[in-house]
């Protein structure tokens, strides 16, 4: 029979594990974006001392951790040593996709961050904002300031939930690249700023290190949703954000087989509320105290074929980026078009502002994403006959409400994602009926221009 261990054994043990680990991080952040994105901390010894020499980050499909005592679960669950314990805290799986996800976001930035995977991008949004939402008597009732031009399930969460069914007011900013409407939202009882970069569907960006000064100088932390970004091209803690969340439904796991939410944050985030412990390790602390509570944890087997996406992100963003500026550029000269919303198009409106933040990895390169919005020529404002004739002629391109993926994905907002925030809602969202939101693949762009001049013929 082995030898009982007390706790302050498993203590000092833990201690092993947490600078072997730091360790590997250091050795890690040494490597180039792919790399990472390929190995992120799992290496050659812990596949052979925990997982039987597998090359490849395993599924642990076990809810729950055995222990080797009593004194190792008691500092266990201390949390006084590296566990995972129960899966609706942690686990290995959702530990390999997270501490990768970490090293992309904060990658060459000086930036030290950590990360916790949700079962969705709308519960990341909540793990990142309900913390800042607390009671404290020492400050005015809670609100947060938030661009307008947000997803219609952001906008939901915001409006409905936070606003409507538990008082807690939203500042809409409608005009996100006006640094001034930012400031004019923020007073003593503002507790975040939120944005999204670039925001779903109308391609709209903000300033990110701006609003992240406006932010700072009022003690409260600017939160970014850079999904339709990816840290691929633009990754926000490098610029000021405190905690960015990613749908890594989206184009982080384009082949389109799982739904994760990613919430990742800098250490020592900014904060006027909040213990010190959370704000020294928002995204740790999250995970072992809220989120341990509320149960939003990620599957493993989502995770892990997230993580098997993720390792091909540079190559995808590249190939998807390189083919929108093309369908931008098409449909920009369509006569059945009136509008094309890109952030690589030299006539969008904050086009210098995307050449500063949207740039490929690993080289100067500007990269603008896979997702534009078209607004389809109609005879009278409010019409969409035109538009849903040509949505309805779409034969290759999928008519769906997804986005970022392997496979060109077509939209129509107003009656889809944006649809239960009315009409109140989508015009502060620029949303209009006659707009479709194309998120490009990786098919040849002749392809899928050919499939566009299809569908565009047929519109009168």
């Amino acid at each position: 029979m082995n030898k009982v261990k007390n706790a302050n054994y498993w203590i000092e043990k833990g201690k092993q594990m947490t600078a072997e680990r730091q360790r590997r991080i250091d050795r890690t952040k040494q490597w180039k974006f792919d790399t990472i994105a390929t190995h992120g901390l799992y290496d050659l010894t812990e596949a052979l001392n925990s997982n039987n020499g597998s090359i490849m980050e395993p599924v642990y499909m076990s809810p729950a951790q055995a222990y080797h005592d009593s004194g190792e679960m008691e500092a266990a669950l201390a949390y006084q040593m590296p566990t995972w314990c129960y899966s609706r805290i942690a686990n290995p799986s959702t530990f390999f996709l997270e501490e990768t996800t970490a090293l992309l976001e904060a990658y060459q930035s000086g930036v030290e961050a950590s990360c916790v995977a949700t079962s969705s991008g709308m519960s990341a949004i909540r793990t990142a904002t309900d913390p800042f939402l607390v009671k404290d008597d020492s400050l005015p009732p809670p609100n947060f300031v938030a661009s307008a031009k947000v997803y219609g399930g952001s906008f939901q969460q915001f409006w409905i939930r936070r606003r409507k069914e538990q008082g807690i007011e939203v500042r809409w900013v409608t005009n996100p690249l006006d640094l001034n409407e930012w400031e004019s939202k923020i007073d003593e009882g503002t507790r975040f700023v939120y944005g999204e970069f670039p925001s779903n569907p109308s391609v709209a960006l903000f300033d990110i290190e701006k609003v992240a000064e406006i932010a700072h100088a009022h003690t409260i932390p600017l939160i970014v949703d850079s999904t339709c970004a990816s840290p691929a091209l633009t990754r926000p803690l490098e610029f000021g954000a405190d905690i960015v969340v990613q749908s890594a439904s989206k184009v982080l796991s384009a082949s389109g087989t799982s739904i994760v939410g990613l919430l990742t944050a800098r250490k020592n985030i900014v904060s006027k509320i909040g213990t010190d412990e959370m704000k020294a390790n928002f995204a740790i602390w999250a995970k072992l105290w809220p989120y341990r509570d509320n149960g939003p944890a990620l599957h493993p087997m989502a995770a892990i074929m997230t993580l098997n996406d993720m390792r091909s992100l540079r190559m995808r963003i590249a190939q998807m980026s390189n083919t929108a500026i093309k369908v931008s550029e098409y449909l920009a000269s369509h006569p059945k078009v009136g509008r094309v919303y890109y952030p690589g198009l030299e006539n969008y409106e904050a086009y210098n502002l995307a050449k500063k933040y949207m740039k490929l990895v690993d080289g100067t390169e500007n990269m603008f994403g896979y997702m534009l919005l078209a607004e389809i020529n109609e005879k009278n404002d409010g019409d969409t006959a035109n538009t849903r004739r040509f949505y309805d002629n779409l034969d290759m391109i999928w008519r769906a409400t997804d986005l970022g993926r392997v496979k060109t994905v077509a939209t129509l907002n107003a009656i889809s994602t944006h649809q239960q925030q009315g009409e109140e809602g989508r015009k502060l969202a620029s949303i209009k009926p006659n707009a479709v939101r194309i998120a490009v693949g990786i098919e040849h762009a002749d392809d899928i221009i050919a499939d566009l001049e299809k569908a565009l013929s047929t519109v009168k």
